[in-house]
């Protein structure tokens, strides 16, 4: 494996449909041991998770990370409360963006980047019901195409 070689562990595509993703930063996070070898293990969720920034800090809440099977006493409470690690400007420049009207942060996925976990989140602003219709709509409207062209193709 490379410096740069990523691998995907958790993805939250239920963020993609609930909203509009204005900007990612990429964060790493504390984590026990336990939890490290859990998470190379692929046993992690951020379906349930959320972020919330804190007293300058920015946290994960409800991430969970199965128990690590040969960790016995060193396993930590799968949903604790993990730190994320940012530079203190993102976290400024995040928090104010919180403060104004209908913004959020958002874990989008975790991931390992060489030997190191990072979690990707995103500064988010929740899309209402007809945006949500209309983003089905375009799917629709690009399966249709797409299924028309392949027909086009086969003849």
């Amino acid at each position: 494996m490379g410096q740069d070689s990523i691998k995907l562990i958790a993805q939250n595509k239920k963020a993609y449909h609930d909203y509009f993703i204005e900007e990612k930063y990429e964060a790493g996070i504390v984590l026990a041991g336990t939890e490290v070898k859990s998470i190379r293990m692929g046993k992690c969720s951020i379906k349930e998770s959320f972020v919330r920034p804190k007293d300058g800090e920015v946290n994960i809440l409800n991430m969970h990370i199965s128990p690590y099977e040969k960790g016995n006493i060193f396993n930590k409470d799968p949903l604790r409360t993990r730190k994320l690690l940012l530079h203190k400007y993102e976290i400024n420049k995040i928090q104010g963006a919180i403060t104004q009207k209908g913004y959020t942060l958002v874990p989008l996925k975790v991931y390992l980047k060489g030997s190191l976990v990072k979690v990707q989140i995103g500064l988010a602003k929740g899309k209402k019901l007809y945006d949500k219709r209309q983003d089905i709509a375009k799917k629709d409207q690009r399966r249709a195409a797409e299924k028309e062209f392949k027909i086009k193709n086969l003849n």
